[in-house]
């Protein structure tokens, strides 16, 4: 988990941040689910050759989804500044925020398992948030575990806050696609 946080790290800021963030991200779910899986891997290697195979898909799947949280934080945020007035706006805005989350928390592993069309992977992690809301529930409060300890103690963000929540997501996803696709294709049936 720290090495795959100081991975993602890296390689975000080498692509200095706005570029970096997705093809990073793709590659820790793409090695998190590797390592879920008992494969060997060399971590940096194998990192980099995913970062730059994936560097225009993985921000073209990431950067959107990243830049609509940023504006439902900044204005739930803003709306809290406002005090009591805005208490019905700041309400649906946390609603989107954590719908948002909610499909977030599949769109990584669902990418790093499943070779689908770029524009399909959205609807598909939509649709297991809402058709698996305990899994999903569930995925929530991890991050949000996660979360509220990086923020009670915030030097775990460089150190394994981000490896972390992948590692955990990724082992998480894959026992939720494995249910799903047994419940999908029961063995009886060919």
């Amino acid at each position: 988990m720290a090495q795959l946080n100081l991975l993602w790290i890296v390689f975000t800021l080498a692509g200095g941040v706005l570029f970096g963030l997705g093809p990073a991200t793709v590659a820790a779910y793409t090695l998190a689910r590797r390592h879920a899986r008992g494969e060997s891997i060399h971590a940096w290697t194998e990192f980099w050759h995913v970062y730059r195979r994936e560097f225009v898909r993985g921000s073209l799947l990431i950067l959107p989804v990243a830049a609509l949280a940023t504006v439902l934080f900044g204005n739930y945020l803003y709306l809290s500044a406002l005090g009591p007035g805005s208490g019905a706006l700041r309400m649906a805005t946390f609603v989107a925020l954590l719908a948002l989350a909610g499909v977030g928390t599949y769109l990584g592993p669902l990418y790093a398992h499943y070779d689908l069309p770029l524009r399909a992977y959205l609807p598909k992690a939509s649709l297991l948030a809402l058709t698996r809301p305990a899994a999903s529930v569930l995925m929530l409060f991890v991050l949000s575990a996660i979360a509220f300890a990086t923020a009670a103690a915030p030097f775990l963000a460089p150190v394994i806050s981000v490896g972390a929540w992948i590692s955990l997501n990724t082992w998480l996803c894959q026992r939720f696609f494995q249910e799903n696709e047994a419940r999908l294709h029961p063995k009886g049936n060919s």
